[in-house]
């Protein structure tokens, strides 16, 4: 029986994926085997050592120890791609919101007084100064090609925009998914150049942090509008404001209200609603929990933040896992062991990913508890678990 603590409300349709006959589930649990968690602050949290996996509801994990984990020998998935739709509509719901200055033109609206007459003379006389541009033939940017911004630049194309898309490590799976009509920009000041509105899907690391600053804003061509639905802390909110109070910059929707932006005429700021919809909050526990048991069931490793992806197919038999830090020798002492051991390999699967490697290996008989204990002795293994079938 596994045990599976649960930080937040996972949605159900990701905890029906974990098998009662199977799995413990309970936000308050004694030893448990994986955590799952959507938002909530992990960093100054003990994690018991019975910690065998951890998932996040979600694509960031900024929220989870990650190197500390990854010391441990403790896998970290997430869930990317699973909010990429909810979040490619508010992305495309900003840039009509901007274009169209509705949240301004609804402001207007709800603020006026007197019968009908009156208010249907003030909306004539009004609403000149909410005029705004159509989509068609203006140019989007999308830096970040992943699941939603690829998502976003073929959403874009179908709205009739010219989308430049720049993103130096886009998969092979994912140039296939987008557009051929998507232009390629060499660099994100070239994307900016050429661009009305430019949207962000990265991760906020510290190559990201405040990616568009002052001067990079003044590449961009005046009256465009910045869309930022990925993390706050990517775009310098302050030489924002500063572009839009001097009308270089049109509007600026986002995802992330500050005091410095809520009040701001020319500023959408959303209470991060990116992924906010039962839909993809029933994607994102669906995924994750499916990961999270594959692991804890077979050792495979799909969609991890820190460690390799590896996937042996189970033949039914009985399967050893080991998480050792990359280091030379290591498949040599664990197969003397087994060997030692009078163990049969039947089949063996090894990748790695920076300092981790994850082996997974099918043998002939189960393995002794002693046999256990020296292969969690060689120097450098962080993890050993014998799985049945």
């Amino acid at each position: 029986m596994f045990k599976i603590q649960t930080l937040n409300n996972i949605s159900l349709a990701g905890l029906e994926r974990l098998p009662r006959d199977r799995y413990e589930v309970a936000s308050e649990i004694a030893h448990p085997d994986a955590i799952l968690v959507r938002s909530a602050k992990m960093h100054d949290m003990v994690i018991p050592e019975t910690v065998l996996a951890i998932g996040r509801a979600g694509a960031g994990t900024n929220n989870v120890p990650v190197p500390a984990m990854t010391a441990r020998g403790i896998p970290v998935f997430n869930a990317p791609g699973a909010n990429a739709n909810a979040v490619k509509e508010l992305v495309i719901a900003g840039m009509l919101l901007s274009a169209r200055n509705i949240a301004q033109a609804w402001r207007y609206a709800r603020e006026l007084s007197g019968d009908d007459a009156a208010i249907n003379e003030a909306v004539e006389a009004g609403k000149k100064q909410f005029s705004g541009f159509e989509l068609p033939g203006r140019t989007l940017g999308v830096i970040g090609l992943g699941a939603i911004g690829v998502q976003v630049a073929n959403a874009a194309r179908g709205l009739g925009m010219k989308v430049v898309g720049y993103d130096p490590s886009i998969t092979v799976g994912r140039a296939w998914q987008l557009s051929s009509e998507v232009q390629a920009a060499v660099s994100i000041d070239d994307l900016l150049a050429r661009s009305d509105f430019v949207t962000f899907h990265v991760p906020l690391t510290d190559q990201t942090r405040h990616m568009i600053n002052a001067e990079r804003i003044h590449i961009l061509p005046k009256g465009a509008v910045l869309l930022n639905f990925s993390r706050s802390g990517i775009i310098d909110d302050d030489a924002v404001v500063t572009a839009l109070d001097q009308g270089h910059l049109y509007a600026y929707c986002c995802d992330f209200p500050s005091n410095l932006l809520k009040d701001h005429p020319r500023v959408v700021a959303l209470p991060h609603l990116g992924a906010s919809t039962k839909e993809a909050e029933d994607n994102c526990a669906i995924m994750v929990a499916d990961q999270v048991r594959e692991y804890l069931e077979s050792g495979n490793v799909i969609n991890s933040v820190n460690f390799p992806k590896i996937v042996l197919p189970r033949n039914g038999g009985l399967r050893i896992a080991v998480v050792n830090s990359n280091v030379p020798n290591m498949l040599g002492q664990i197969s003397t062991e087994l060997a030692n051991a009078g163990l049969n390999i039947v089949d063996m699967l090894n990748r790695s990913r920076d300092d981790v490697a994850v082996t997974l290996i099918d043998i002939d008989k189960r393995c002794s508890e002693d046999t256990l204990a020296r292969l969690k002795a060689i120097e450098g293994v962080l993890s050993v678990r014998c799985l049945s079938g």
